[in-house]
């Protein structure tokens, strides 16, 4: 395993401790490795302000080679621009760790809505959304450009015909052998840069326990436990180090915090799993296991940077005609992608017509269509964004028919989600649009089943502050090259040298815990329990997506409580 530092501050004769029985890494950054960068908004919630973070925090040498980039970690810190302008004297700090396949831009309408509530009640907190080292390798300049430009072909251009941005090119999606080193990067890696960022920014570590508390969404809940129960000083004996003293309480979004994965890991994307940690090694040091978790189609990092720039134009011309899946071009990957999601039915699917080219959609109805819990067939991508209009929609029968996704519901709603799914049935006909959160009330469409296939009540989140949050950060909404290496470190944490840190097993325990769920969601948790908060009618994105103020005319209820238990 990775030799780790001792930890960033610590005493005189505690730090002598820590080096005589932990390996050494490199010391922390220095101020001159800090930056802290504005970011512009249009948030309709003015008054958080935001800023992207970078410190210096080198991986060490067993990591192997890397790019320089990859020394640095990030977050994006959201507060009152009515609150101190130092974090530690904030009154609570909330530092969250994002899901799979998810970036720090994921937390920004739920980071805004918290800052915001509690700021209304008299408290100056921060949001910290973390972004995960990997994320290191993402290039946004293209869609940072295009929203500069306002024009979505820029940042297509940048990515896939080579036409300069500030005078540099595009350098390509890595392949498996140019991210070698993400083999190494690892849970014991995540749980490390969390430690050494929360040390460094925070270097008092009574404050730390006393204003931070940590949490996660989705798999960032299982992190969370892990980190809450891990060693940093390579001494048990000592806590001030371990991570259940860095944070006085936990939140978990559509998660748990706990150790125990609870079918959070997707394992059966790596079949070398059953096989052990020794052949998980041998696989990921060969390549045999690829590196980053991807798919030829729909999981990638070309397909995650697509729902990037699909979520730019939709910003920027959210009712304009879209050209994205002309305007990009053919792949196997791309046209794979769209025939699976954009296929009717098995017999669609299989001939390959008629193509979502061969529709007419607005930049808003195209994100709603990758994107909508009633179009997307992946429950983890899943948002509760509105639905289509404009032309006839019917039942959409892939990959699994409604019929018998909603009779088998216990068996496919972690997989597909539990709403019905719909799909335009006019090609080469009228331009179809998309009705918003709040205007789905009187939608004429229904299933074949009898039933609408959505109502106000199912609809929670705004498709343009979806798209704003797609396209707006500098530290963006999915995380492209997520490490192989944390899901199998995971599923395979009881084996020796995998989570040999994790030896404070009482430290989820050792403070208190919000489970804020999504009432449709991912159903991964072990049951609701008295405290627990569940928003009905969201799903699993939906807990960090979801509007200010919801169809009820109430507040949206994650951050409200979020703020309030924050604030306490």
């Amino acid at each position: 395993m990775s030799p780790w530092k001792p930890a960033a501050v610590l005493g005189g004769a505690a730090l002598a401790l820590a080096a005589a029985v932990a390996p050494v890494r490199a010391a922390p950054q220095a101020a001159a490795d800090r930056t802290e960068t504005p970011v512009a908004s249009t948030s309709p919630v003015t008054s958080v302000a935001e800023t992207a973070v970078r410190l210096r925090v080198p991986l060490p040498a067993s990591a192997g080679a890397h790019p320089a980039a990859c020394d640095y970690l990030s977050y994006l810190r959201f507060r009152s621009k009515d609150g101190p302008a130092a974090s530690a004297d904030a009154d609570r700090i909330l530092v969250a760790q994002p899901g799979i396949l998810e970036g720090a831009g994921a937390f920004d309408s739920v980071a805004r809505n918290t800052v915001a509530k509690a700021a209304a009640a008299g408290s100056h907190i921060e949001f910290w959304a973390l972004d995960r080292r990997s994320n290191c390798l993402e290039d946004n300049s293209g869609v940072l450009a295009g929203l500069a430009a306002k024009d979505t072909h820029v940042a297509v251009d940048y990515y896939y015909r080579q036409r300069e941005v500030d005078g540099h090119r595009f350098a390509g999606f890595q392949s498996n052998d140019q991210v070698k080193w993400l083999q190494n990067v690892g849970l014991e890696q995540t749980v490390r840069d969390q430690y050494d960022l929360l040390a460094a920014e925070l270097p008092n570590q009574p404050l730390r326990k006393r204003k931070v508390r940590c949490g996660g969404h989705s798999l960032g809940g299982i992190i969370t436990g892990y980190f809450a129960d891990w060693d940093f000083d390579g001494n048990p004996a000592t806590t001030a180090d371990a991570g259940y003293n860095q944070c006085g309480g936990y939140f978990a979004l559509d998660t748990r915090v706990q150790t125990d994965p609870f079918g959070q890991v997707p394992t059966d994307l790596v079949p070398a799993i059953k096989f052990g940690a020794d052949a998980v090694r041998t696989g990921l040091d060969t390549g045999i296991v690829p590196r980053t978790l991807s798919a030829p189609a729909l999981i990638n990092t070309e397909t995650m940077t697509l729902l990037s720039i699909a979520g730019l134009a939709a910003r920027l011309s959210p009712g304009g005609l879209s050209d994205l899946a002309s305007y990009v071009p053919s792949s196997f990957n791309t046209d794979t992608t769209y025939r699976f999601l954009f296929s009717k039915d098995l017999a669609t699917f299989a001939k390959g017509s008629p193509r979502v080219q061969d529709f007419k959609f607005t930049n808003a109805a195209a994100l709603g269509g990758l994107m909508d819990d009633d179009s997307e067939p992946l429950a983890f991508i899943q948002a509760s964004v509105g639905f289509f209009d404009g032309g006839r929609i019917v039942d959409k029968d892939f990959p699994v028919p409604n019929d018998l996704a909603q009779a088998g519901l216990g068996v496919f709603r972690n997989l597909l989600g539990t709403e019905q799914k719909a799909i335009p049935d006019e090609p080469n006909g009228p331009l179809y649009g998309w009705r918003n959160y709040d205007d789905v009330a009187g939608l004429p469409y229904v299933s074949k089943s009898g039933k609408p296939f959505t109502t106000p009540a199912k609809e929670v989140t705004d498709i343009g502050e979806l798209a704003r949050s797609l396209s707006e950060h500098p530290l963006d909404f999915t995380e492209d090259y997520f490490p192989t290496r944390i899901v199998t470190d995971i599923a395979l944490a009881s084996a020796p040298g995998v989570a040999d840190g994790a030896v404070h097993t009482g430290g989820v325990a050792a403070n208190p815990t919000l489970n804020l769920e999504a009432g449709d969601g991912v159903s991964l948790t072990s049951g609701t329990r008295p405290g627990d908060v569940v928003a009905a009618g969201y799903q699993h994105l939906d807990v960090l997506t979801a509007s200010a103020v919801q169809n009820d005319g109430k507040p949206e209820p994650i951050s409200a409580a979020l703020a309030a238990w924050a604030a306490r």
